[in-house]
């Protein structure tokens, strides 16, 4: 068998009840959500089992959420003898590879990525940014359509060869889909996002988000972690913080990050927290990658099975 990578997701995965069944069955998800309530100061346990998915949606209470349920998900792995040898999260599923690896504390990255989630919605009034899915088409058109309409849309995420995200005013937005559709894109999708996360509009919240790291101890990480700002493996606390606050107004490099820790030796990638996501970006990025997830028990019980067999 070869090397195990755990990989975390991002803002999009959530859904009410996520977490529940963790929370019923097991310790130490009682703990880290009781451990999250205590440091927001409000119940995201009560939001993710029973909140209004408006609630939910709200990204000050969307990447906390994950964030926990995620870290659950890999801590009950490790309980059972499964541990990553390398790491990566998409956007704020990085802040997740980091608690698991040692780099960040619990508590300081649940209250951070809150806080993240706030400063990303203040750099941008709701309504005046958006974000869509590209799909089919190849991601140099679309780098250089968006260069060519303004510098208010930007292609934000790479996620897996036909897939990629493009961020920015909503003027600039719907410009570059009538022209990506005109240039053969399969399809554009607007994303129902509350604000143009990874574009350069985003350096407002770069800012505050660097003095926030500033006031955190953050450690070297126990494994590499694959950076969304580079797509580069790395365990130094230097070179983790500053990669952090690059990430927020940089793009996601993902298919770059599952590229850096193939190249580690990782071929079983296992995605920790709510949905599978990232499972299906596996696929478009390499078919030899076997792809498990985890999150809930039905899923870890099939995904302990798997690795055991």
């Amino acid at each position: 068998m070869g090397k195990i990578a755990f990989v975390f997701p991002g803002q999009g995965a959530q859904a009410v009840g996520m977490g529940k069944d963790f929370y019923d069955n097991f310790d130490v998800a009682k703990k880290l959500f009781e451990e999250a309530d205590d440091a927001l100061g409000y119940s995201i346990k009560k939001m993710c089992f029973e909140g209004s998915e408006d609630d939910l949606k709200l990204t000050a209470n969307t990447q906390p959420a994950i964030l926990i349920v995620s870290v659950i998900a890999a801590e009950l792995l490790k309980a059972e003898g499964i541990n990553a040898e390398v790491a990566g999260g998409h956007s704020l599923g990085e802040y997740s590879a980091l608690v698991t690896a040692g780099a960040l504390n619990f508590r300081d990255a649940v209250i951070l990525v809150h806080k993240r989630g706030q400063f990303m919605q203040e750099a941008v009034p709701v309504g005046e940014g958006s974000m869509a899915a590209i799909i089919g088409l190849d991601d140099k058109i679309i780098v250089d359509t968006c260069n060519e309409i303004s510098d208010e849309v930007q292609a934000v995420n790479f996620n897996c060869p036909g897939q990629t995200v493009i961020a920015g005013t909503v003027k600039g937005v719907d410009a570059a889909v009538e022209k990506l559709k005109a240039a053969g894109a399969k399809k554009a999708v607007v994303l129902p996002v509350s604000a143009p996360f990874h574009s350069t509009l985003m350096k407002p919240a770069a800012e505050k988000l660097s003095v926030e790291l500033d006031k955190i101890e953050i450690k070297n990480a126990a494994y590499p972690i694959a950076a969304n700002f580079n797509g580069k493996i790395e365990t130094a606390a230097a070179e983790i913080k500053s990669n952090l606050v690059a990430q927020a107004d940089h793009p996601v490099k993902w298919i770059d990050c599952v590229k850096s820790m193939q190249d580690f030796g990782a071929d079983i990638f296992v995605e920790c927290g709510p949905g599978k996501t990232l499972c299906g970006f596996n696929r478009r990025i390499d078919k030899q990658i076997k792809s498990l997830n985890v999150e809930n028990i039905d899923s870890l019980k099939k995904t302990l099975e798997d690795l055991r067999n």
